[in-house]
Order: C-alpha cells, then structure tokens, then sequence
C-alpha cells in the first residue's frame, strides 16, 4: 500500500498547480471518456461501411458480431467492476486523506475502476479486430486512468486493477 499512496501523490501532487493544468486533467478524467465512446461508435460504423452503404440495416447486421463484441465487452466490464466495488468496498483517495480535495466530484467506491475497466474492455475489444486503432484507444485508456489518480478520485491500484479486469473481460469474450 506504500508504493500505492506514492505513486498516488506524485500525480496527484500534479493538480492544483494552476487552473488551466486542472481543467486538462478534469478534461481527461472527466469529460474525454465521453468523446472516446463516440469515436469508437464512429470508427466501428465508418469502418464497416455501415453508414454509407445502400442497406444500412443489412451492412449492420453482416458486421453484427464485431460491433457488439466491442461494446458488449465494454458493457460487461462496466457491469463487473460496480459488481466488485461492492464486493470490496475500497474507499476513494479523499475519504482517507484529508488532505486530498478532487478536481469534481466522485461517489461509491473505487476498487475497480469502471472507467478503467470499461476503456480498456473497449480497447482490448477493438485491439482484437483492427490492431493500429486498438493501441490508440490503449493510450486513450491510459489518458483516462491516469488523469483519473491526478484528480484525486482514484488510487493508482485502482486504475491497474480496472485495467487487467478489462483486459481479462475482452480477451475472455472473444474465445467464447
């Protein structure tokens, strides 16, 4: 747990150090998780030439399977990891650190991260079928998770915990 809180305040000590930095991480942290779902939709739909064909509904349906494995893997992984905060019940960084004040506000417990684990499920997932927009979509991944420990709301064991869950999810869903 030692190397856990220091890993934790060296990024963490990052914030607070002028309002625009703060407002990147928040953006990353935040706001980005957001605009990474739709650029997974818009990649999955532009690449499978289901927006521009004749038949939408047709092209969708030939290209089912790998559409639904990527969000479903996403999906899934979201689900487990609230699953297992319960199970857990670890709390955030500023409920054991008086001293540590969020960029926004954060509620429930934090041990799995479900940012991590769904934003790595998702790029594991498209890691699987497209491998260059995969490696994009880790590093956004690793965006996230690390703007997430700098805005004070999660440990970094939290984040590393997310993502192997994710990772794990992906991998299991695609040898089903």
């Amino acid at each position: 747990m030692l190397l856990n809180n220091q890993i934790f305040f060296f990024f963490y000590n990052l914030s607070h150090q002028s309002i625009f930095f703060d407002r990147v991480i928040i953006f990353f942290a935040d706001i980005f998780p957001y605009i990474v779902v739709v650029l997974a939709v818009i990649f999955l739909l532009f690449h499978n030439e289901v927006l521009f064909s004749q038949n939408p509904i047709k092209e969708f349906i030939k290209k089912w399977k790998e559409i639904t494995f990527v969000f479903f893997s996403g999906a899934f992984a979201w689900i487990l990891a609230h699953f297992l905060k319960f199970l857990f019940h670890i709390e955030r960084p500023f409920d054991l650190f008086t001293q540590v004040i969020p960029l926004f506000s954060e509620t429930g417990y934090a041990f799995p991260s479900g940012h991590a684990t769904f934003f790595m499920a998702l790029a594991v997932a498209l890691f699987f079928n497209h491998k260059k927009v995969g490696y994009v979509f880790i590093l956004f991944a690793l965006l996230i998770g690390i703007a997430r420990i700098m805005a004070g709301v999660h440990f970094p064991i939290d984040i590393l915990g997310g993502f192997i869950l994710g990772f794990f999810i992906a991998f299991f869903l695609k040898n089903v």
